[in-house]
């Protein structure tokens, strides 16, 4: 059983009560909601004539359902609009503060709360959407819940939660240029599989981790509910101090002496005892990219799709059905292969050095005659910093749509969605049957820099090409190698 890790200390610090069953009364320090999720829960409150209990713990957003073509109102999508105004009628009349269209700071539930502060060291964290993980880069606590849990946060400011054990996951050495943090969590994925962490939070650490920035932390712990795992930490150090400072939630002044001594404080350190530790090598991990329909069906882009007598025996049946899905053939490689539209952005990568990551390889660059190509930052302050760096511009000169906010193609729950038996190289998260919007559209999973090649050989390729020769235009700014 673990113990003294991070885990364990912010879990014993908001424990309210042991329950019957062994399930623990569990304090949210900061319950974040958007339109989807919510108004079954409001609704549930009101019948039962129950106010928010500290509604200055719950934040919310509007990210799943806005379109990102035009966001003028009323939206063309009278459900969304209704779900949108019904968010904005229950914020009002409980006192929640909404980050709303236009406010400077709307975006996508996961990114906001980073920016603005709200995520913070030593917090439990909690929201109606799977990948609230992400807030775990903060050395916080955090996981998804469903709407009833979510009733159950605004009624109580609790949830009865059973403890999970904590694996380790050690990541030696540094990753190599062209090779990102999405690159390693696909890899970890790949190696642990999409079951391996079911009942466990992962605790992310190492040297490669150490290396990492905070927004290339959230990916990493973005998807570690891809792995299974309902949590996935970072344990708080320098640069995530140095992220948090300065900005809106965050404390300053002598409240962030002590703030910053105490979340140290937090950290899992030598006499942490772990239920398990998995070992990587950042240096061996290739850009990687999914052929199949789950997360954990990667490869590296200069590998073969593998053959049944490749793959695991209790494997085999979901690969089989992966082969006829994707319409691919086993052993023929992964790069190479047609793609027809280009996504960047989401939960997991629409962060301003994600952005830089892909324009990068989109300078002086052209998109490839046929393929849809187009960027959704993940949050108003993404898209403003973004342009003021001169990134729009760099997209819409090869190509690209910059579009407004949101969380667009990854789930397909606005108007942008893949036709028919279209293929998408992703950024986001999953690629699950159906996910972006077709019943039998197609998903590839793979970094930004790697959706950007993509969009310009109009094919799976290897980023580490393009970054290692110059851009079509003689006159464009040098590439930027490697991690931003």
């Amino acid at each position: 059983m673990s113990a003294a890790t991070l885990y364990d200390k912010v879990w014993d610090l908001h424990r309210v009560a042991d329950l019957p069953g062994g399930s623990t009364q569990l304090f949210i320090g900061l319950h974040l909601i958007h339109e989807v999720t919510s108004p079954q829960a409001f609704t549930a409150l009101h019948d039962l004539g129950l106010p928010v209990r500290h509604p200055e713990r719950t934040v919310a957003t509007v990210d799943h359902i806005v379109p990102t073509t035009s966001q003028a109102r009323p939206f063309a999508d009278p459900l969304a609009e209704e779900m949108l105004a019904t968010l904005e009628a229950n914020c009002a009349a409980h006192g929640i503060t909404l980050h709303g269209l236009g406010s400077g700071r709307q975006g996508i539930v996961h990114v906001i709360a980073p920016e603005l502060g709200l995520t913070q060291p030593g917090m439990t964290v909690a929201c109606g959407d799977s990948h609230t993980s992400t807030h775990g880069a903060f050395g916080a606590i955090a996981f998804g819940i469903g709407t009833s849990q979510v009733r159950d946060v605004l009624a109580s400011q609790s949830l009865a939660m059973n403890k999970l054990r904590v694996r380790r996951i050690w990541v030696e050495g540094t990753l190599q240029p062209g090779v990102y943090a999405k690159d390693l969590v696909l890899h970890v994925i790949r190696s642990l599989g999409v079951k391996g962490g079911v009942g466990h939070a992962y605790e992310f650490a190492g040297p490669a981790i150490d290396a990492l920035s905070m927004e290339e932390r959230m990916t990493l712990c973005n998807m570690a509910i891809e792995g299974g795992a309902r949590v996935g930490y970072c344990n708080p150090d320098a640069t995530t101090f140095a992220y948090l400072r300065g900005r809106p939630h965050a404390p300053a002044g002598e409240a962030w002496e002590r703030a910053v001594a105490w979340w140290s404080s937090l950290a899992s350190g030598p006499d942490a005892v772990y239920d398990d530790e998995v070992r990587f090598d950042a240096a061996a991990i290739a850009p990687t990219v999914t052929w199949g329909i789950t997360p954990g069906q990667g490869i590296g882009v200069d590998e073969c799709v593998p053959t049944l007598e490749q793959t695991p025996a209790e494997e085999r049946p979901l690969a089989e059905e992966a082969y006829r899905y994707m319409d691919l053939t086993p052993g023929t490689p992964i790069a190479g292969l047609p793609v027809d539209v280009c996504f960047i952005g989401s939960c997991t990568n629409g962060r301003l050095s994600d952005l830089r990551a892909a324009a990068a390889v989109a300078r002086g660059r052209r998109v490839a005659a046929g393929i849809k190509a187009f960027v959704v930052p993940g949050s108003e302050q993404v898209a403003a910093a973004a342009e003021a760096e001169g990134l729009d511009a760099v997209f819409r000169a090869a190509g690209f749509e910059w579009r407004e906010p949101g969380c667009s193609m990854c789930l397909a729950m606005n108007p942008d969605r893949l036709e028919g038996r279209q293929i998408s190289a992703s950024s986001s998260n999953r690629n699950f049957k159906g996910r972006q919007g077709s019943a039998s559209g197609r998903t590839l999973l793979m970094s930004p820099a790697m959706v950007a090649a993509a969009a310009v050989r109009g094919q799976v390729a290897d980023v580490r090409e393009l970054l290692a020769t110059a851009p079509a235009d003689p006159a464009a700014a040098p590439l930027a190698a490697g991690r931003p």
